[in-house]
């Protein structure tokens, strides 16, 4: 691939960081995320091997009306893709409208006497709109004109292993990305232990310019909690892992849901939630 494809993931994210002053910090955040996720996407659009016999229309949808990584799916014209059924529709709705409800109801309602966990409910229910609520309408659109465009979050509460949570469940952009430019690239080089803790470090280091870089603090925590998911899944899949049944059914469920549940505070810690979730609900209205 050439050169050129890597460009926009070093030139839009440091615009975005040399504007920082002149933004509030949800807004510098914001930047910064539409920023790397360009960047990311430009990559992939480069990338992809399928793409060159397709519209104009589909090749600006893919680029700017749709968040999936996978490029070479959503090109091909190959598979056959399963029409959308009516309850996809409903549910991908009632998810939307819960996330308005948290956002603009709930933690509105929160805000004058518990900040903090008005800010934690705010955050879940835009993350209902977007990525549970709008991204899935999104989907179930592509897919009814017969495009393929896998969901980003694909029942993540149902995973019964760490590998099937950060695999197959939660954000498949992210992991599509990931494995096509760090995990496969570093394998041989690396081994298997060895990419795959570097594609949570790096995952690590990509949420710190979101988080803790527009925050001003909380520095080194959200690398933390990815390194922590990375030595989970070792764990996972190793002797001991194996042996206590982790992988799989009852057992496996409550790992994946402790391991990733309880350290969220890292991902997200105070500084982001005080700093940066507060004054953006605040700006949309929503508290």
């Amino acid at each position: 691939m050439e050169l050129r494809a890597y460009w926009p993931l070093v030139v839009l994210p440091s615009t975005a960081y040399l504007v920082r002053e002149t933004l509030p910090p949800w807004g510098f955040m914001s930047a910064m995320a539409v920023a790397l996720f360009a960047g990311c996407k430009w990559l992939t659009y480069c990338d992809a091997r399928t793409f060159r016999g397709s519209s104009l229309l589909r090749k600006l949808g893919y680029l700017f009306a749709w968040p999936g990584m996978d490029a070479d799916a959503f090109f091909s014209g190959a598979n056959r893709v399963s029409r959308p059924l009516a309850f996809q529709w409903r549910l991908a709705a009632v998810k939307t409208m819960l996330g308005v409800a948290l956002t603009w109801i709930v933690a509105r309602m929160l805000a004058p006497e518990f900040p903090v966990l008005a800010a934690w409910v705010g955050m879940i229910g835009l993350v209902f709109v977007l990525h549970f609520g709008i991204f899935d309408l999104l989907s179930l659109a592509w897919r009814r004109i017969g495009v393929d465009a896998v969901p980003l979050m694909r029942n993540p509460l149902r995973a019964t292993s760490l590998a099937e949570f950060w695999g197959r469940r939660w954000n498949t952009a992210f992991h599509e990305l990931a494995v096509r430019f760090t995990f496969k690239p570093l394998r041989p080089i690396a081994g298997l232990t060895g990419a795959t803790l570097l594609v949570f470090i790096l995952s690590g280091l990509i949420h710190e310019l979101v988080i803790s870089v527009p925050a001003r603090g909380g520095y080194g925590l959200p690398t933390g909690y990815f390194a922590l998911q990375g030595a989970g899944l070792l764990v996972e899949r190793g002797g001991i892992g194996r042996w206590a049944g982790l992988g799989h059914g009852l057992r496996g469920w409550m790992f994946t849901a402790v391991v990733t549940a309880a350290p969220i505070c890292w991902l997200f810690p105070r500084p982001f939630v005080e700093n940066i979730i507060l004054p953006m609900l605040a700006a949309i209205g929503a508290i």
